[in-house]
């Protein structure tokens, strides 16, 4: 199997870190733009995409921050979810850092920026 290459990606969002925090581990707001269905139990999220499932679990979390999830049925690939804010002007960007082969990458960019635009529609960024 082909190894996974990391990638960055950042967008600007024109939200609080606090409001914008819970839509990145709450399964209710995660449901909201993330995946169609996300269920949480005993530490696993079970993310479902058109009736495909994968499960993972919430590695690190730091409160209106970062969170990072290790894919449980893809190891050792996780995908972070980090919220920066300039000091100067508090603008707010959702940096993003997930793993893809070579071959999927173009596709995997336009599925996290369909999903971040959705997101904003959500939060009324």
């Amino acid at each position: 199997m082909a190894e996974k290459i990391k990638f960055n990606l950042e967008y600007e969002i024109k939200s609080s870190p606090k409001i914008l925090f819970s839509f990145l581990h709450e399964p209710n707001a995660l449901s909201q733009w993330f995946a169609d269905d996300v269920s949480y139990k005993d530490g696993v999220y079970e993310f479902s995409w058109d009736d495909e499932y994968h499960t993972a679990k919430l590695i690190s979390i730091k409160e209106n921050k970062l969170v990072k999830y290790k894919w449980l049925d893809d190891e050792p690939y996780h995908f972070e979810m980090e919220i920066l804010q300039d000091e100067l002007t508090n603008d707010v960007a959702l940096s993003i850092t997930d793993f893809s082969r070579a071959e999927n990458l173009d596709d995997r960019k336009l599925i996290w920026d369909n999903q971040i635009a959705y997101l904003q529609s959500v939060i009324g960024a």
